[in-house]
């Protein structure tokens, strides 16, 4: 307990609680905002779903590699990536990331 009140006394514990408690906020809420940008037209019964992942910038390779660990890339645009065989329990994890603005069906014809 002594240690507790030394922590909350000391400027640089509450300063590293500040940051420990700034951080687990950010992770709440990338996780309460990833079902917001997965689109209603994704429900199903199927196993497995083709999405296009829409971006605010030109994907690069960081960011090809990181969601190929959901599916295979099928290729990429301006500012999207196409990934197919995603399994529907994945969907949350490939819209968590900050950097994701929406997740939909892949647009026909492109």
């Amino acid at each position: 307990m002594r240690l507790v009140a030394q922590i909350f006394r000391s400027a640089k514990g509450r300063i590293a609680l500040g940051v420990i408690a700034a951080w687990a906020c950010f992770q709440l809420w990338l996780t309460l905002a990833a079902p917001g940008k997965i689109s209603p037209e994704l429900s199903g019964t199927s196993e497995k779903v083709n999405v296009q992942i829409e971006l605010p910038f030109t994907p690069e390779r960081f960011h090809v590699l990181a969601f190929q660990q959901y599916g295979r890339v099928s290729g990429t645009d301006e500012h999207s990536i196409e990934l197919r065989g995603v399994k529907r329990t994945d969907l949350n994890a490939v819209a968590r990331p900050y950097w994701v603005t929406a997740v939909g069906p892949i647009k026909p014809g492109v």
